[in-house]
């Protein structure tokens, strides 16, 4: 593991953004890609750390994390269903399939829990029993597991610019996709989760729920996109203590990138106790937060693939040029 010392120096370094000369580049909250003709797109991955709708703060290593543990993913769902990926020439990149994205987020929750208007708790709480299209019965404790996992899908944008709430039914209905498609990607995202859930469970985790994204090859075949079970794309909690803190009443110990947001909302920035959920400037905090976040991306790196994470060099855009050179040939850069 990279020393605290070690990544205090990188914060100023930390990966914000790309600097290629390559031709229509676009960028995301997280990641930027490009073209590259013949059916393949260069995504890659920065530093950047999203919440609240707007980016935070650079942490170092946090692309090269998100980048890696996914396309590990993607190797330990093939069997499942294919995914866009081809080929890292980089930590920090990824050469992909150009696909045509699903208009569909595919929200796939294990437990009932979660505060915002939106998670299942919230509307339990509230005495609702009929949630995205599903009946829950009477008595059901706050993070407690589900029977079966569900899927509860979002638009992706919507008509008012943000994710808007469906019923699986509703994918069909509202004509976003067809009915054979739609039983293609829920059979595919059931199936992954199960696998992330078994894999995490022996990595000493609980996978919470999770969001996948899925997109259509020119040759039609339905592919698994974007990225898979990161501490971006999904939540999770430690697994020796979920059943104790549960008989407890406590909330379980989560270990993604939640405990930033909590950080914020509790108001442990700059100015002290300002809870920030996400209008307006959001408050200066401290470098030993982003420090924590670092260490906790690579260190559920770890915990899930097994492997040591084994650091680029940083600046990242110098070494990134370097090894799209060598991936490509110097005169195709």
């Amino acid at each position: 593991m990279i020393s605290q010392e070690k990544i205090l120096e990188l914060l100023p370094l930390a990966f914000s953004d790309t600097d290629l000369p390559l031709p229509g580049k676009t960028v995301g909250k997280v990641r930027e890609w490009y073209p590259l003709g013949n059916g393949k797109r260069l995504i890659v991955t920065t530093d950047r750390l999203s919440a609240f709708d707007r980016i935070l703060a650079r942490v170092p290593y946090k692309g090269q994390v998100l980048n890696q543990l996914s396309a590990w993913w993607f190797d330990q769902t093939q069997s499942i269903i294919p995914s866009h990926l081809i080929s890292i020439p980089d930590p920090n990149a990824a050469i992909v399939t150009e696909v045509e994205p699903l208009l569909v987020e595919v929200v796939v929750r294990g437990y009932i829990s979660g505060v915002t208007t939106t998670a299942l708790w919230y509307r339990y709480k509230l005495g609702e029993r009929e949630i995205y299209g599903y009946t829950f019965p009477e008595g059901l404790k706050k993070n407690q597991a589900l029977p079966e996992p569900i899927i509860t899908p979002t638009t992706k944008g919507g008509a008012t610019g943000h994710d808007e709430r469906l019923t699986c039914e509703e994918v069909v209905s509202k004509g976003i996709l067809d009915a054979d498609t739609w039983e293609q990607v829920q059979t595919a995202a059931l199936a992954i989760f199960k696998r992330g859930q078994e894999l995490a469970q022996k990595a000493g985790l609980v996978l919470v729920d999770t969001k996948y994204e899925f997109g259509r090859a020119p040759d039609g075949r339905i592919l698994l996109i974007d990225e898979v079970h990161t501490p971006d794309s999904s939540r999770f909690w430690k697994a020796d203590s979920y059943e104790s803190r549960l008989a407890a009443g406590q909330e379980p110990e989560n270990f993604d990138k939640e405990f930033v947001r909590i950080a914020y909302a509790e108001g442990r920035g700059d100015p002290p106790g300002r809870p920030y959920l996400g209008d307006g400037e959001p408050p200066k905090m401290p470098d030993e937060l982003w420090v924590a976040a670092s260490e906790r991306y690579m260190t559920i790196y770890e915990m899930l693939t097994g492997q040591e994470f084994v650091p680029g060099t940083y600046p990242v855009n110098e070494r990134l040029v370097t090894n799209l050179e060598s991936y490509w040939g110097k005169a195709n850069l």
